[in-house]
């Protein structure tokens, strides 16, 4: 093997098919053992670190500890590059699990590309143009939660699926919230009068994901936590909407309590994907409707440009079939500049 094609913990933008990984430490995410056609036991994976993330198989599961590394969530490897449907794949030859440092992880794992700062500002000011004295004292129950807010700013949307990166739900959220704000206002009666209710959509998109904050962890890769799996951040977000709305100064009328509680609880559109009620108020439909295109146009840009720098000519022209799309992605800008 040639000494130049052989690298030394490279971060995964870098790899080639071709090349040797040494001691590479990434985070592995979602690793399973799989089965062959022969009956026999591989792994397959994941692994992220900040540039990206490329699939990992390992062939002979000789000495391999898949519960170790699920405790890490960081793994230490060699191995080969190759190439599989276009894409880099990681053929791992020997892996252990590496327990990491949180001065880290911002190596090691990916992080939004936004800045946060002027996320959360946004988002901020939004909540704070809510007409509604007492949409606005609920608001403030939960942005002068600091430790809430800091999570907020931090947490992923999801561990492998849309915004899976640090700061991923506040971009998620911002993202939801600017589209919103335009969106009501194409819905209008014969007089120019708005037909959704702005303030609720507005903290409907703020609390739909909010519960993820305890849902997944972030320190060891991205994962559920215990209350992640056994609650929920579907339920986690109405148990706190309760708590918040409690003896606010002015009171939140209850009828406007019970919609926020059903676009939380319905956010998700359809029982097989984790809906607790079917959306009931335009603003629901909305908030479902919204949330869903995000997660969607996310998960095939991600597909047709992983690493986020822009659609380029080269390789496979489609993708896998994509997550959320059920679809193979054409990756080419058919109309470039």
């Amino acid at each position: 093997m040639a000494e130049q094609n052989v690298f030394m913990n490279p971060s995964l933008r870098e790899l080639e098919p071709g090349s040797y990984i040494r001691g590479g430490i990434y985070a592995i995410i979602n690793p399973q053992i799989g089965t062959n056609r022969n009956g026999g036991k591989y792994l397959k994976c994941l692994l992220r670190d900040a540039s990206g993330e490329v699939a990992g198989r390992k062939w002979k599961l000789d000495g391999f500890d898949l519960e170790d590394c699920r405790s890490t969530g960081f793994v230490r490897l060699d191995g080969e590059v190759v190439e599989f449907n276009g894409q880099p794949q990681v053929n791992i030859h020997d892996i252990e699990a590496e327990r990491v440092a949180e001065s880290d992880l911002i190596r090691l794992l990916p992080h939004t590309k936004f800045d946060v700062d002027m996320m959360f500002k946004e988002v901020m000011g939004l909540l704070d143009s809510m007409t509604h004295p007492a949409m606005k004292a609920l608001a403030r129950r939960y942005t002068e939660d600091q430790e809430l807010m800091k999570a907020f700013r931090r947490s992923p949307a999801a561990m492998v699926m849309h915004h899976a990166w640090v700061g991923g739900l506040l971009e998620h959220t911002w993202q939801l919230m600017r589209v919103a704000n335009r969106t009501v206002e194409c819905y209008v009666d014969a007089s120019g009068r708005p037909k959704l209710n702005r303030d609720l959509v507005l903290m409907g998109l703020f609390l739909h994901d909010l519960g993820k904050t305890t849902e997944l962890y972030w320190d060891k890769g991205f994962g559920y936590t215990t209350e992640g799996n056994l609650v929920g951040h579907i339920a986690r977000g109405s148990l706190w909407l309760e708590d918040c709305a409690r003896d606010l100064d002015p009171p939140l009328p209850e009828d406007a309590l019970a919609v926020l509680h059903n676009i939380i609880l319905s956010h998700h559109g359809e029982p097989e994907y984790g809906a607790l009620r079917p959306p009931m108020t335009p603003e629901a439909v909305l908030v479902s409707q919204l949330d869903n295109l995000d997660a969607r146009v996310a998960m095939s840009l991600g597909a047709v440009d992983p690493s986020g720098e822009g659609r380029r000519v080269g390789g496979d022209p489609f993708t896998e079939r994509a997550s959320g799309t059920g679809a193979r992605m054409y990756r080419h800008d058919p109309l470039p500049e």
